[in-house]
Formats: structure tokens, sequence, C-alpha cells
């Protein structure tokens, strides 16, 4: 079956996180429920405006059990996002593991992007009988999450806004410090003073600056 032609797809809800009026996920659509499906059943699943909104959501929710209710496994995480009562659960988790290569008992830390991306895009490819995401699509979910893919380069640090921000302070602290010997004779301090100062200045507007987009990430 093409993943594409899948309810959680049509739904922009790879995850098949059911409708929850209380759960007011950002993102969601208009209707928030999706319509009765093709050839019966009844309507069960949440909608999303769009794709990254879905694995958003997906990614917060997995979070959420790591936080919430200390499961910090293949095997804890799944048997919660499936259970038994609708699901053959076991097969799930195997199913998991092996796309992850992982051991079902191996510890996770799903606060950070080498354990979460391939949970999420094993969980999409169990979900929806195969990943219909390229690459950058499940990466935008992540960051609309706070789990942003680690930055390899200069070139890519520089295409987020938060390395463009750190870029644009580091350039006004090397401003300020090649400026520190004018600093030293107005206010008759060393120059070494004056450098620090400014390199201090640059690392807590980049701490604040982080501290802003992990702060709107936490809402769901």
């Amino acid at each position: 079956m093409d993943p594409r032609q899948s309810r959680g797809f049509r739904n922009r809800n790879p995850g098949n996180i059911d409708h929850v009026p209380a759960n007011r996920w950002q993102g969601l659509a208009d209707p928030p429920l999706e319509p009765p499906p093709p050839g019966g059943g009844r309507p069960r699943f949440a909608r999303f405006v769009s794709h990254e909104y879905g694995i958003r959501a997906l990614a917060m929710l997995l979070t959420t059990y790591q936080d919430r209710h200390g499961l910090r496994t293949i095997r804890g995480i799944v048997s919660r996002w499936a259970p038994g009562s609708e699901n053959n659960t076991a097969a799930y988790i195997r199913h998991v593991a092996e796309l992850m290569n992982r051991d079902p008992g191996e510890t996770l830390d799903l606060h950070t992007y080498a354990d979460l991306r391939p949970l999420v895009q094993a969980i999409i490819t169990h979900e929806l009988g195969g990943n219909p995401y390229d690459r950058a699509t499940i990466d935008a979910g992540l960051r609309l999450a706070g789990v942003p893919k680690p930055v390899q380069t200069v070139r890519e640090a520089a295409a987020t806004g938060t390395g463009q921000g750190a870029i644009t302070v580091g350039a006004a602290a090397a401003a300020a410090a090649t400026a520190a010997p004018a600093i030293q004779a107005v206010g008759g301090l060393p120059m070494w003073v004056g450098v620090a100062l400014v390199v201090a200045a640059a690392a807590v507007a980049i701490a604040y600056v982080l501290s802003r987009r992990k702060t709107s990430a936490e809402h769901v």
C-alpha cells in the first residue's frame, strides 16, 4: 500500500493520534476531527493543517511519555503508544526496534535528535505502512517540537534563525572587542576587562535566543 493513501497521511497525522478535545495541539485543522473514513468506520483521529504539525504532535507526545511517565525504552514507549487491546504490541515493538537498529530495552533520551528522530520515523513507517516523508519534512516537525537537527557546519548554522542570531551577536562582540582600546581609554579599565564584558554579554544574548526558541516549542 502506498503510505500516501493512508488515513494518517490524509489527516496529516502520521502518528494516528486520537482527537481529544482537551488536547489543543498547535496546528490543528478546522474541524480538528477527521471526517468519516471511506468505506465506513467512525471518525477518530485528529487532523492537522500540515504534515509538519502532525509530526510535531507525534514528537511532543513521545517526549511526554518520557517526562511524565518515565518511559525510556522502545518496549515501554510502544507498549503505551499501541496497547494490546487494539494492536499486536509485540510485533510493533519488534518492527520499531528493527527500523531503529536498537535493542527494545535500550535506554533512549527523547530530548535528543539522535534518539527522537529515528523513533519518530519508525512509528510513522509502522503506522502508515511506509515513510512518505523526506528528511526535511521530518526535521521541520522536530524543530517545531524543540528538537532541531544539530548543525555540523558553519553554513548549516548560518541557515538557522538561531545561528543567524548567534552570528549577529558574535559579529557585534568582535566589533566591540576591536574597539576595546577606546573603552579602556574612556573608562580607565584594562583592555581585557572590556573584552571579557563584551564576550559575556554576547553569551547571555545567545542563551536568551536559544531559551526563547525552546520556550516557544513547549506549548501543545
